[in-house]
């Protein structure tokens, strides 16, 4: 049987990426930003190839192309677009892959860990929490793979993003691209940042991080930034309004979750 590893990729972690406008079609510095977002991808795409594995790529930032085709390793599988399921940024993930690796992650809405902190959809949320916790795309893409019965073994991206991995996934291995400071980003060099990315990967499958185990129930709550979002979430079926804004619900299954997340939140 194959060997196979699912990368799912973003944008607003990926080195030297800071602004807004970077991370939309057609605005200042988005064709270097996504050239980066390719770079990087490629890097982890090698390294998973150098180790014998079958790739899936998700491109996961937007409209969900971005990634430059042609630019990529021969041989992998690209998802672009969105696949109209819950598992959004994980989609086509299953069982019969071994291994999910996260590229371009990036810290969650309500945090000061980067500049582009956001969950899902900026501007719609002041923050995202699960389980008590602010929830980055991580929390919930880690989620996804996990109940497919498949580890996130390697993450990359700012470094508040890579230190709440590790809190939520014990045993992942990660590589910070950058940290954020108020308004501003410190990046690595794009290079070592390849470096980082192949290393880190091949370090990850010397010894992969298993699953561990996963909560027995899962609160959501979102702080939506608009009154009327927040309404119109509270009729999802189970879900409560704590009040105008934060609307909450509770499930012991993570595709329930992953379902409510979607229809909550109209991505």
């Amino acid at each position: 049987m194959a060997k196979k590893i699912y990368i799912s990729t973003d944008l607003e972690g990926c080195s030297g990426v800071t602004s807004w406008p970077e991370t939309h079609y057609g605005e200042k510095g988005y064709d270097l930003a996504v050239a980066e977002m390719t770079r990087e991808t490629i890097a982890a795409i090698k390294a998973c190839q150098a180790a014998g594995y079958e790739v899936t790529v998700k491109d996961g930032h937007e409209d969900g192309m971005n990634l430059d085709p042609a630019t990529l390793p021969r041989g992998i599988e690209l998802i672009r677009g969105w696949d109209s399921s819950p598992a959004e940024m994980m989609a086509g993930i299953d069982d019969s892959y071994d291994f999910a690796i996260h590229i371009g992650y990036h810290s969650p809405a309500g945090s000061s860990e980067t500049p582009l902190d956001h969950t899902v959809e900026h501007g719609w949320y002041s923050w995202v929490k699960l389980n008590g916790e602010l929830a980055s795309e991580y929390s919930f893409n880690y989620l996804c793979a996990a109940d497919c019965g498949v580890p996130s073994i390697f993450l990359s991206g700012d470094a508040g993003m890579c230190k709440r991995a590790e809190l939520i996934s014990p045993g992942i291995v990660t590589f910070a691209t950058k940290k954020g400071v108020g308004s501003a980003t410190w990046n690595k060099h794009p290079e070592d940042v390849y470096d980082g990315i192949k290393k880190g990967i091949k370090r990850a499958l010397l010894k992969p991080a298993k699953l561990g185990p996963l909560p027995e129930s899962y609160t959501v709550e979102f702080c939506f930034a608009s009154a009327g979002r927040a309404r119109a979430a509270a009729f999802y079926p189970g879900a409560e309004a704590v009040d105008e804004r934060i609307v909450r619900y509770q499930t012991d299954s993570i595709q329930d979750l992953l379902v409510a997340k979607m229809f909550m939140t109209e991505i």
